[in-house]
């Protein structure tokens, strides 16, 4: 079983209270595995219900949401099924199939006896499901996202010791550089780690084999398998239907990206996927893309300012695969062999600028960059901290970060901003920015999840006379 980081969540979740959790994401990234061992280990009695294959435990949910009554529902079809209150979780996998089981979490919040957890690949894609004619339980979920395995969870998965972590994660916060043998050591697994990427059947296949080879024939498997389901949606008896226009369409815009990001410039242009239509029919394919979590944009800016939101151009977007492992399936056989020599320059660094991407993703950073109209300067990326616009430059080698040099030098023109360079190298320092390896982008800590507000006594507050 991989280690994965969403389990601390889970018990987190567990161990306060809680309403029922809906954890989303991309198919075939674990969700269903890791909740299953996840009740194992800390529930007297699990549930398990797959509302995709197991259509006949939908009735259990069609009548009024009382909870007695679909616990007696859910009982007389699966006749294992133990309702243990306070020691039951309840799973409830690929929820979006069946929307009267999304409808009735309210209850079970309200009733509050049984955890309910549900997953679901397609939550967020409009059309896919029958409608919530009884309601989305507003207020009494709680959602999460699940990713792919980061790269600090693979190496995790290969058993290093967490005083190297430790080590590492110190060098990066004091900016001092890491110790070569082991910088050389944690460089050659993050180049093994662009190629496998992190969906966990790649992962086990990787760490089982070492074959590169099986991790590609696992990697097409899985883009095939994901690729099977574009278009698909319930028709007003709750039979699955296929949009064919919409499947042709993402389809299109999928096999279009490693030609959009072998561009100089990255930014996505609807001219190259290989469909019918115009801009806007095809942009309903890529919306498909994103929605199912396969791909994620970054916006270009208007200016360097704060929030960046405000600065976004909405028409003009980069997009990125959520996982580089999957970037690397689809370009040549040589790539894998070059990434292994160190050799991150294929595709004008985009395997290097898609992992930055899919790095800062799963720590819920919507993405930015900065291309001016004239094209020069250009900025990879672009981040906000502390109430400021952080200059994110990533370099597949060690190049000269020109663009970013160029706006530190003009701080009347641009402003003036913290800036990163990310390249293949150990940690150091320029004239206004900082260096670091690409692979410590496995260690930014994670950002808190609340923030916690100290309230005003106002109860000895007196008017004055």
């Amino acid at each position: 079983m991989l280690k994965r980081d969403v389990v601390n969540e889970l018990l987190e979740w567990k161990n306060r209270p809680h309403k029922p959790l809906v954890i989303k994401g991309l198919r075939q990234i674990g969700k269903t595995y890791t909740v299953k061992k996840f009740g194992e280990e800390f529930y007297e009695s699990v549930i398990y219900l797959d509302l995709r294959s197991n259509t006949a435990v939908h009735k259990a949910f069609d009548g009024d949401f009382d909870v007695e009554k679909i616990v007696l529902a859910i009982t007389s079809v699966e006749k294992t099924a133990r309702f243990i209150p306070h020691k039951t979780l309840l799973i409830l996998d690929e929820i979006q199939d069946c929307a009267n089981a999304r409808s009735s979490l309210k209850y079970w919040a309200i009733d509050g006896r049984f955890d309910v957890i549900c997953t679901g690949s397609f939550l967020g894609v409009k059309g896919f499901r029958s409608p919530y004619v009884r309601g989305v339980p507003v207020g009494y979920e709680e959602q999460i996202t699940m990713y792919p395995l980061t790269f600090r969870e693979f190496l995790v998965n290969t058993g290093m010791d967490e005083k190297v972590f430790a080590y590492i994660e110190k060098s990066i916060s004091e900016k001092t550089m890491i110790e070569q043998t082991v910088h050389e050591s944690i460089r050659s697994l993050y180049l093994q780690y662009l190629i496998v990427g992190g969906m966990p059947e790649a992962v086990n296949v990787f760490f089982a084999t070492h074959d590169l080879n099986q991790v590609r024939e696992v990697q097409n498997q899985i883009l095939s398998s994901i690729k099977d389901d574009f278009g698909r949606y319930k028709d007003s008896n709750g039979n699955d239907k296929i949009n064919e226009v919409l499947k042709l369409r993402a389809e299109g815009c999928l096999n279009s990206l490693p030609a959009q990001l072998s561009k100089e410039y990255k930014k996505f242009q609807f001219s190259l996927v290989d469909v019918k239509g115009h801009s806007p029919e095809k942009a309903d394919g890529l919306q498909y893309l994103e929605d199912v979590g396969l791909v994620i944009k970054s916006y270009n800016t208007r200016e360097l300012v704060y929030p960046l939101e405000t600065a976004k151009i909405s028409t003009e977007f980069k997009v990125f695969f959520a996982d580089t492992g999957l970037l690397v399936s689809q370009l040549g056989d040589e790539v894998p062999a070059k990434i292994l020599n160190g050799d991150l320059g294929s595709y004008k660094g985009a395997v290097a600028e898609n992992m930055v991407a899919s790095s800062f993703a799963k720590l819920g950073k919507q993405l930015y960059y900065f291309h001016a109209p004239s094209g020069s300067p250009e900025l990879d990326f672009l981040t906000e901290k502390n109430g400021e616009v952080v200059i994110i430059e990533c370099k597949a080698g060690n190049n000269r970060a020109t663009s970013m040099k160029f706006v530190i030098a003009n701080p009347n023109r641009f402003g003036t901003h913290p800036a990163v360079k990310i390249a293949d190298a150990n940690i150091g320092s320029g004239a206004g920015f900082e260096t670091f390896p690409l692979y410590s982008l496995g260690f930014i800590p994670q950002p808190p999840k609340t923030h916690i507000v100290e309230m005003v006594d106002v109860s000895k507050l007196k008017v004055p006379e």
